[in-house]
């Protein structure tokens, strides 16, 4: 009777209060008791309850820390990987004063991941593309977290472990004994862990992170891979290990459990003066996605302080690993029909970068500017940032950057039997045999789709 009660209380918050991955550090809802102010709206910051045993303390144990429990069906390598990535929290947490007030454990046997008492990070297997969430069951009254529920799929690790792949070339002799690709999956997993755990603590996406050194788990990773100086690839520096520094920031303003007598708007203010004073930015979702979006240094699935910059850079990676491409991206006993399966991702390594640069033409800066906080508020590129975004444009486009190899394209012979086609392939014209246009078509029209300038 107690777990049917505790499913019929579950039921009823989610049908009311289910979150999303764009959930956020304030909520708002609209106060008809202030219709003669200048504005209706007021905001809740979404937050877990967390209180230190200590307010006054610098540091401080939690009254009732913040536990999280992973899916016991979770096999390994990937449940070490989670438990570590999410655990990246605590980082947080203990920059906002508490001690070892934010931990993740593996889900007792006898305990129900429906149970709005424990917050979950489930492991779910998937053979189709969807989206990973952090959602959360919250009090519309008060903001209040009361449960966390991170949804991961499974079929995510299979794609990164195609970049490694295509990227390394690396079946020469079988299966290498230093499975690198297995590595830079896992490095994903646990940002990944760590990103949708981060939307069930209250936080939005921020996608002007990665021009902070990698400021936010938040925003969404490309691998970072760069030729070493023997000119061959390195993935050691593909994913963070770590929280950001503007998600500490972030945590401390929601999470923070001032001592008595503090002005806490005060406080509150400095943390977020004090973020902007060293170079850390927050864009989120609508600003950032194309079309539309049109802020130079918030993009999704890019890298570095420079969009042009590191463009070119994904090119140098993109055409070393083009050259190097053939039979050892399988391996030994695969059909080579499924070399096309490695070819997909790294012949658009560089699509999203590309996206970053194409919205630096006729493109702004601004913030999230509120009177008095001195932030920039808009400026518009200049003429020479928007040339140079322009040529690498250009550059992409050029048949030079999009032809394939014929010696690629006669590696790669229909499918055999038993093995279908289907949307992580190229699209053809040809029938069963391999479209040698197909790859360039695609690349210039993703291009050209979102090169959209002022006109």
């Amino acid at each position: 009777m107690r777990t049917f009660f505790l499913y019929i209380i579950t039921v009823i918050l989610l049908a009311f209060t289910f979150g999303s991955c764009q959930k956020k550090l304030a909520d708002l809802y609209p106060d008809p008791d202030q219709t003669v102010q200048p504005s209706i709206e007021k905001f809740f910051t979404v937050r877990h309850r967390l209180q230190k045993k200590d307010p006054t303390a610098a540091r401080s144990e939690a009254v009732k820390p913040i536990i999280y429990y992973l899916d016991n069906g979770t096999p390994e390598p990937i449940r070490s990987a989670l438990l570590e990535g999410a655990s990246w929290w605590n980082q947080a947490f203990e920059a906002a004063g508490y001690i070892n007030a934010f931990q993740v454990k593996v889900l007792p046997e006898d305990a129900d991941p429906m149970d709005v008492r424990y917050n979950v990070i489930n492991w779910v297997h998937r053979s189709t593309r969807g989206w990973s969430y952090g959602a959360s069951v919250t009090d519309p009254r008060t903001g209040e977290i009361i449960k966390g529920h991170v949804t991961l799929g499974s079929l995510r690790v299979r794609q990164d472990y195609l970049i490694a792949t295509g990227l390394l070339t690396p079946f020469e002799n079988g299966l290498p004994a230093d499975n690198k690709m297995l590595k830079m999956a896992l490095e994903r997993l646990k940002q990944l862990a760590a990103h949708e755990v981060g939307h069930t603590l209250g936080l939005m996406h921020n996608y002007a992170a990665s021009v902070s050194n990698r400021a936010s788990v938040m925003d969404y990773p490309h691998p970072l891979v760069h030729l070493n100086a023997e000119g061959n690839i390195d993935l050691n520096n593909a994913y963070d290990n770590k929280i950001g520094d503007w998600d500490k920031e972030a945590i401390k303003f929601g999470y923070q459990d001032f001592p008595s007598g503090t002005n806490e708007p005060t406080a509150l203010n400095k943390i977020l003066t004090d973020a902007a004073g060293r170079g850390l930015q927050f864009i989120s979702d609508r600003d950032a996605r194309t079309p539309g979006g049109l802020h130079p240094q918030a993009h999704l699935w890019d890298n570095g302080a420079d969009a042009v910059t590191e463009l070119r850079e994904v090119m140098k990676v993109r055409a070393k690993a083009l050259n190097q491409f053939g039979v050892n991206d399988i391996r030994p006993g695969m059909p080579m029909a499924m070399l096309e399966d490695v070819l997909v991702p790294l012949y658009f390594y560089h699509r999203y970068q590309v996206e970053a640069v194409t919205k630096m033409v006729g493109g702004m800066y601004y913030s999230y500017a509120v009177r008095g906080d001195n932030q920039v508020v808009t400026r518009s590129l200049s003429k020479q940032e928007q040339s140079k975004a322009l040529n690498a444009i250009m550059d992409c486009i050029d048949p030079n950057f999009l032809i394939l190899p014929d010696r690629i394209a006669q590696l790669i012979p229909p499918r055999p039997a038993g093995y279908d086609f289907g949307r992580e392939l190229f699209r053809k014209r040809t029938g069963l045999a391999f479209d040698v246009l197909a790859p360039a078509e695609t690349g210039g029209a993703a291009a050209a789709r979102n090169f959209t300038p002022l006109q």
